[in-house]
């Protein structure tokens, strides 16, 4: 969209000529002009009032105001016609009310703002968590940098991972206090593998306290009940197996060995074949009978600070789902489970997951044989309530879109209230079962207009050589299994502005987990379709009504034109 006029585009074709297509400006979809012949009671011009009433009628903003219908008038005439404004009153044309509604920054599918409670224990929320959040590529062998950790920081991930070994952290540590809260105001936590002695505990303790000072939230004991993200606004919090409090002394040296390895630094470990319940066997404390000396008092004191700076204990995943999903009343913790684990454990322990996770903290992780840096499928932790379903955040693709698109939800802030279908217990002490049948709550329907801004954002020659691209949309749903379904548009031929003006419906079962993600690819005959670009979006937060939906590149990053336009009705 943008001022009528018709362009000229010139490909090379069998090297000695040129074949010439022309981009004629799309016009208006049937919905915008009926909707514009309605609410501006067939004339040719909307006033402020006019729109307003649209605004609240046909795109279902109940709290929109008159101001609201005058800035967008205001905006558009600005932005489209500089001598129109000291001319014209406050009206919109039929091509200006399009404008509009194709406007990302005036007509976004999603409120950008933080609309949900943040009162309630984070344990009430889903949180934007990495893994792994150091390495700059693969899993393997890539570099340890704070430079993913600040990209992560800048996206509003609000979960880091640290690696802490002797003289490593200190770097890192600086630069999460300088970028903690600069994509999100709410609280940042920091889950640590910890590869220290009891002695070097003591440094790091003083270490993180140095670094941090006041915006770290530390606890002397563990806590009866998570605090609220409002409450922790600008804190970090760390998280990570609180160490035994050992005395020992230096003739215990191979004693001491033992300690470290018993401590289990690693919560992440290529998983053992045996089945999941299987018990496993016992640590050994490990721990030393001599406390004469004034170093092994220290030390002690040392691990102590140490342990009073983790303000969520995680505990330790041992003898089975049943022991380590069992609730203690009088404590809440954090528990790590491998995506293996999990797949697992949903199959006879799903209703334990959500129990255990209306109070707890549970942490996905990805399978230590993802090299690569690839990810799981989400949903899979989303629906057992998993609040940390950790990614890793070096690559790209479907899953990772998935998550990026569900964190586009409550402003961007990293932190998604948890629908109320995983917190409710009814009468009969049930909790949700992810794969219980349910009837239909909804139906979505989606219809998807056009698209424009490729020709401001991707060279001529970008898809094809020869000609412009082949558009075409894959409208799919991410959800509960039952939800789960795969739509494709036309391929719209050589143009760079489709028009597809296709609808497609949705019935939705748990319509609160479902994300509608989006693809736009170029159609090329006898070899792999081109990527275009994509975006994934929370369903309960759709704006009903026509909506401009932007796109974003393979890595997450929004284009700075190219977008669809679409309408989103739930029946």
């Amino acid at each position: 969209m943008s001022d009528g006029k018709e362009s000229k585009y010139a490909y090379k074709f069998l090297r000695f000529f040129k074949r010439t297509y022309k981009i004629k400006e799309a016009e208006p979809p049937l919905d915008v002009k009926e909707a514009f012949l309605k609410y501006s009671d067939g004339n040719n011009l909307m006033r402020s009032d006019q729109l307003l009433n649209f605004l609240i009628n046909f795109q279902g903003e109940s709290d929109a105001k008159i101001e609201d219908a005058d800035t967008i008038i205001t905006h558009i005439l600005q932005t489209r016609h500089h001598i129109a404004k000291f001319t014209r009153s406050n009206t919109l044309t039929l091509d200006d009310f399009h404008h509009y509604l194709f406007d990302q920054h005036l007509n976004f599918p999603i409120n950008p703002q933080v609309r949900q409670d943040m009162t309630a224990p984070l344990s009430h929320y889903f949180i934007y968590t990495g893994h792994n959040s150091y390495l700059t590529g693969n899993q393997l062998n890539s570099e340890s940098s704070c430079v993913p950790i600040i990209n992560a920081l800048k996206n509003g991930v609000r979960v880091i991972e640290l690696d802490i070994w002797p003289n490593s952290a200190e770097d890192d540590i600086k630069a999460i206090k300088e970028h903690a809260f600069v994509a999100s105001e709410y609280p940042l936590v920091v889950t640590l593998e910890d590869h220290l002695t009891p002695e070097l505990q003591a440094k790091a303790a003083e270490m993180i306290t140095q670094t941090l000072k006041d915006v770290l939230f530390t606890s002397l004991e563990c806590l009866e009940e998570f605090t609220s993200p409002e409450a922790l606004k600008g804190k970090i919090l760390l998280s990570t197996k609180p160490p035994k409090e050992y005395l020992y002394s230096k003739a215990f040296d191979e004693e001491k060995k033992d300690l470290c390895e018993n401590e289990e630094p690693h919560e992440e470990v290529i998983e053992d074949k045996k089945d999941i319940d299987s018990e496993d066997s016992e640590d050994s404390s490990g721990e030393s009978d001599d406390t004469d000396s004034s170093e092994d008092k220290l030390c002690s004191l040392g691990v102590h600070k140490y342990k009073s700076l983790i303000a969520i204990h995680a505990k330790k995943h041992k003898g089975g789902l049943t022991k380590s999903l069992k609730l203690d009343p009088s404590k809440v913790e954090r528990l790590s489970l491998s995506e293996q684990q999990l797949e697992k454990g949903a199959e006879n322990h799903r209703t334990e997951l959500v129990r255990f996770t209306q109070r707890n903290l549970l942490r996905i992780y990805p399978k230590g044989t993802r090299f690569n840096s690839s990810n799981y499928n989400p949903m899979i932790g989303w629906m057992h309530g998993a609040q940390m379903v950790a990614f890793n955040m070096q690559g790209y693709g479907k899953r990772l879109w998935a998550m990026q698109g569900l964190f586009r939800s409550n402003g961007g802030c990293g932190y998604v209230k948890k629908p109320d279908i995983l917190m409710r217990t009814d009468e009969r002490n049930k909790v949700f079962n992810p794969e219980e049948k349910l009837p239909v709550k909804t139906c979505l329907k989606v219809r998807v207009y056009m698209s424009d801004g490729w020709r401001l954002d991707f060279k001529p020659t970008h898809f094809d050589t020869y000609s412009p691209p082949d558009f075409y949309v894959k409208v799919h749903i991410v959800g509960v299994p039952a939800d789960a379904k795969k739509f494709k548009t036309e391929t719209l031929d050589n143009t760079w502005i489709p028009v597809w003006n296709q609808e497609f419906s949705f019935p939705l079962t748990v319509p609160e987990l479902a994300i509608l993600r989006l693809e736009v690819r170029d159609h090329d005959t006898g070899e792999k379709d081109d990527f275009g670009g994509q975006t994934c979006l929370p369903v309960r937060d759709l704006r009903p009504g026509i909506r401009t939906v932007p796109l974003h590149d393979r890595d997450g990053k929004k284009f700075n034109s190219t977008r669809l336009l679409m309408r989103f009705e739930f029946v």
